[in-house]
């Protein structure tokens, strides 16, 4: 399975916070079945972005990996924070930021307000050569209220990115439940851990893997877990995706909703 949400690198944001830490927290995914991850500092105000710094930081990682004998493949990115100054930066040098330099960019959207104008951000970025991966929208207080402008995104083409502890049930009911509505429709393009560290946030993917294949068959958990993430891992087009349930349809409405036009 490949992970491309991950706070490996150590010390640089609330993710891990050493070296020792992130040595575990690869020991740990590769025990779970995880071959490859992309480690994605935070981009925001509160944590200092660095490209240089973390590309020196992860070969140091690369290297106590394979003292320690951990087989795991690692790549770059960032967990892309939706401020101006981010995207300014974005439209001039979008490979700073995006996954081991494709053109894939994973972003974050802020959790108590959406700009009514944030489509025109999104823009911005396309126009840029970025394709979007929206992180764990099910965790998002504004989508969680209003589903529906989540699924005019997923309907222009956006990629979703569910988080693992979503999908079973580690991150509240109301996480869950969009989680497998979204998982339902076959509107989930990846499955991820935003692993922090070995205990609440751990760097895990097996028991989800197997619940989505229980549930929206194999084929899909595969799809999701390998081959979607693999691809963004070497900067490939994504697969042929499965066809997507029920995202177009207008929810029913009740016999009296319909007597009183509403």
């Amino acid at each position: 399975m490949v992970d491309i949400h991950h706070h490996l690198l150590p010390g640089l944001d609330d993710g891990s916070t050493d070296l020792e830490t992130s040595l575990a927290m690869a020991r740990m995914a590769a025990e779970d079945g995880i071959t490859h991850i992309v480690a994605t500092p935070h981009s925001n105000g509160s944590y200092r972005y660095d490209p240089v710094q973390n590309q020196a930081l992860l070969q140091t990682l690369r290297e106590a990996l394979a003292a320690e004998n951990i087989p795991m493949t690692l790549g770059v990115g960032c967990d892309f924070h939706l401020s101006y100054d981010n995207i300014q930066g974005a439209r001039t040098d979008p490979h700073s930021y995006t996954i081991n330099g494709t053109d894939y960019l994973l972003i974050e959207l802020p959790d108590f307000a959406i700009p009514p104008k944030m489509e025109e951000s999104f823009y911005d970025l396309r126009l840029a050569g970025t394709h979007l991966i929206l992180t764990h929208p099910e965790r998002n207080p504004v989508l969680q209220k209003n589903p529906k402008r989540l699924a005019e995104w997923v309907q222009q083409g956006m990629l979703i990115q569910v988080t693992t502890s979503s999908v079973l049930g580690h991150m509240g009911p109301v996480a869950e439940k969009m989680a497998h509505k979204l998982l339902a429709e076959r509107s989930v393009h990846f499955l991820a851990t935003d692993a922090h560290n070995t205990g609440r946030r751990p760097p895990k993917m097996r028991a989800a893997y197997d619940l989505v294949a229980k549930k929206y068959g194999t084929e899909y958990a595969n799809l999701i877990c390998r081959e979607n993430p693999l691809a963004v891992f070497e900067g490939h087009s994504l697969p042929t995706q499965l066809e997507a349930e029920h995202v177009y349809e207008e929810p029913k409405r009740s016999f009296f909703q319909r007597l009183l036009g509403r």
